[in-house]
């Protein structure tokens, strides 16, 4: 049985991978920003009675942060798995900023962007270091994009989330550099385009397929694939 940490669980994939790990019986930290209106995730917890533990938490909020850390570490001692999810695309929901088109970018909405998908899950991942090391080999998995890969990127739009998931990428390589001392590994991995409130209706893959090749992977991590970047089909993806 696994202890798995989920970023951004209240929806989307982050709903999906929640569901299936608790699926096949391991427990399940379920973080979002407002878990008492998240009604998925309470139906959820009805069914999967004391393995699954609602915690508040903001990314961009280092207060929030440290209050889920002490809610993580009061329940359990350790953490084998961290799944840093939560994320916004530009646009892409009632809860993200306005598309970022050039002629429209403003500084403001760029840092928006930068702390929720960059900074926060490194932020996410120190906080909980202590916790992964406690774990049983410990695994950090941060989804990115391959809107995030310079050799892929062919289009201007969209700029913040591009530069925003590139920026991921350098600072959990930077990261799997460290941590590796202590037996953890870190990777980023590309779920595909994905039909949710995020990736929309003309997505082709269903959330459902992803979270399976997202759990599958995570499952058959190795120290020579840490700080590596693969699809959510465990492909190499060009930095």
């Amino acid at each position: 049985m696994k202890r798995v940490l989920i970023t951004g669980a209240n929806r989307g994939l982050g709903l999906e991978l929640t569901r299936q790990y608790l699926e096949r019986g391991d427990t399940v930290f379920a973080a979002c920003r407002q878990p008492a209106s998240a009604t998925d995730l309470h139906t959820l917890q009805g069914a999967h009675s004391g393995r699954l533990h609602l915690i508040a938490l903001d990314v961009t909020d280092e207060a929030s942060i440290a209050a889920a850390r002490k809610a993580v570490r009061t329940v359990s001692a350790g953490l084998d798995i961290l799944i840093n999810n939560a994320g916004i695309l530009p646009g892409a929901g009632p809860e993200d900023p306005a598309p970022q088109r050039l002629g429209q970018l403003t500084a403001d909405n760029a840092l928006q962007v930068l702390r929720v998908n960059a900074v926060g899950p490194l932020l996410v991942a120190q906080a909980f270091l202590d916790l992964l090391k406690a774990g049983d080999k410990g695994r950090i998995v941060s989804l990115s994009s391959g809107q995030g890969s310079i050799t892929w990127k062919a289009s201007g739009e969209p700029y913040h989330y591009s530069a925003s998931k590139a920026a991921l990428n350098m600072y959990m390589r930077g990261l799997a550099a460290e941590i590796s001392q202590y037996g953890l590994v870190s990777v980023l991995v590309d779920p595909g385009w994905i039909r949710t409130g995020m990736g929309g209706n003309a997505a082709g893959l269903p959330p459902a397929d992803s979270a399976r090749g997202i759990i599958r992977l995570t499952d058959r991590l190795y120290m020579e694939e840490n700080g590596s970047f693969v699809t959510w089909q465990n492909q190499p993806v060009p930095w």
